[in-house]
């Protein structure tokens, strides 16, 4: 008999059943002429090979933890933040099959090499305020150094709900830098002296250190959460991070079942390779999907941006029991909260909710055009949430639309305005104030893949909506369904219903 999909709770890394439940759906199969009931046992749980755990340190007491982070001051928020130095043996692995487009891959672990690397701690200073959620970044090193891009636009619903957050430098770059990267941030650049000892064998050891985490963060003594107990760990990673967290989904997740969830944000058309140089490289095949076999929620989170300009509308798949592709409207791989107006947001007021026209990332790397300013945001915590909940409860993530395309899936369908058709809907495309578009943009750091904005006119609002009321009930009207839909969380909801009088008044003076 199948167990129904709203049956597990993970905790540990493992799939757990209540003991009770489990006798109670036990499969009568026959009887024999004595009467004599002939049970059927269970089936066995599944092996997983055992995580290392690394050895945890302190880094010295020279200099600050290095990471380009939000700005507010996380103590007035009841989070402290705690830098670590975690060492060990890492794997790297070796496959077993052909790596085929479907994502069924197998692996083993292969030659071993000693590594030390930095973890960066997000959490509540209180243990009676924490959830129970540790949510695990693989830090984005594409400009050669960490980017926390998912606390970037997450942090705000893991402050409220009292989640940990587990920054990890986890590639090689992170520490090492790039040769031709604009700022040098890497670690060893940065802070000479604190990260010296540092050492990173290369990619190809990348997910077994990722998944060694796990284990400081569940040991007994209280590892790197300090006093507080993990019960659900959440991975997550952006663009680079995401097509490597890809791979570790198709072929570390099912030896080690280290991680309850998933949210693979903004992948492009391509997985990463499971090793490369100095290593015997294994390259991943050109189209990938997500393994549909496992039983480890992932909600796929695409912008605009990835689905044509980075072609992942090639890797398209359907929704299964485990799965979810939530293809963002309106949205783009970089966006204005993420780079500029939410790294000082705690959560308050409506003017981080406001479409604006901002073509400084930073307030220094100028684009060509304004970047985009759409939901990007309020999607991400939802899908934190939902995924979050999907992991305690078994309830699935919703489901949502494909943004539409042409025949040939070169471009998108566009409405009247020039906004995409289709896709997950939110007010910011469906009561909209201005273009909101994933497409390429051109400038200095960053701006390529940030998108655009282009704000309506005065005459063109009054077109549409008619006057200031008419405007704040469209806003409301459609954010009301987003909610109703699962994209939107009610917190969330209300900084955008408030700013939607801001935002009449800022097109319409």
């Amino acid at each position: 008999m199948t167990l129904p999909t709203t049956a597990p709770l993970t905790r540990g890394g493992t799939r757990l059943l209540a003991p009770l439940f489990a006798l109670c759906l036990l499969a009568i199969t026959a009887c024999d002429d004595s009467n004599t009931l002939a049970i059927e046992p269970p089936p066995p749980e599944p092996e997983f090979l055992p995580v290392a755990e690394p050895a945890v340190e302190m880094p010295p007491a020279i200099g600050e933890a290095v990471l380009i982070s939000t700005s507010f001051d996380l103590a007035g928020q009841g989070y402290v933040q705690e830098e670590f130095f975690l060492s060990g043996t890492a794997s790297a692995f070796t496959n077993l099959n052909e790596l085929g487009s479907d994502g069924y891959w197998e692996a083993e672990p292969g030659a071993t090499a000693d590594y030390r690397t930095r973890v960066l701690v997000y959490r509540p200073a209180d243990a009676a305020d924490f959830s129970g959620t540790a949510v695990v970044e693989w830090l984005n090193v594409t400009n050669g150094f960490d980017v926390p891009a998912g606390w970037g636009v997450g942090h705000v619903e893991a402050l409220r709900r009292g989640h940990a957050w587990v920054n990890v430098t986890a590639q090689r770059v992170g520490i090492e830098g790039l040769e031709d990267a604009v700022l040098p941030l890497n670690l060893r650049d940065a802070d000479p002296e604190r990260y010296e000892s540092l050492d990173h064998p290369g990619d190809s050891f990348s997910y077994d250190i990722f998944t060694q985490v796990t284990a400081a963060i569940r040991a007994e003594d209280g590892g790197i959460l300090g006093d507080l107990r993990a019960d659900v760990l959440l991975a997550t990673g952006e663009s680079q991070s995401a097509s490597r967290l890809l791979t570790y989904i198709n072929a570390i997740q099912p030896l080690y079942n280290a991680y309850d969830g998933f949210i693979v944000d903004s992948r492009y058309d391509s997985s990463q390779p499971l090793a490369q140089e100095p290593q015997v490289a294994i390259p991943a095949p050109e189209r990938v999907l997500f393994r549909d076999d496992l039983e480890t929620p992932v909600i796929n989170f695409q912008a605009e941006t990835d689905v044509i300009a980075l072609g992942a509308v090639d890797e398209r798949q359907p929704d299964s029991d485990f799965f979810r592709l939530w293809e963002v409207t309106g949205s783009a791989h970089n966006d204005n909260y993420q780079l500029v107006a939410g790294r000082d947001d705690v959560g308050v007021g409506a003017e981080k909710a406001l479409v604006v026209e901002n073509d400084l990332i930073l307030g220094i790397f100028a684009c060509d055009r304004p970047i985009n300013s759409g939901p990007y945001p309020w999607v991400y915590m939802a899908a934190l949430n939902a995924l979050d909940n999907w992991v305690r409860t078994g309830e699935p993530a919703p489901e949502a639309g494909r943004m539409a395309v042409t025949d040939d899936q070169a471009d998108f369908q566009y409405d009247d305005v020039g906004n995409v058709v289709g896709g997950l809907r939110t007010p910011y495309v469906d009561a909209p104030a201005a273009r909101l578009s994933g497409e390429i943009n051109a400038g200095l750091v960053g701006c390529r893949l940030s998108g655009t904005t282009t704000l309506f006119d005065a005459a063109t609002m009054a077109t549409r909506y008619v006057d200031r009321d008419g405007y704040v009930e469209a806003v409301a009207e459609a954010t009301d369904a987003a909610v109703e839909a699962g994209y939107l969380l009610p917190e969330d909801a209300q900084r955008i219903k408030a700013a939607a009088g801001l935002q009449w008044d800022a097109l319409s003076p």
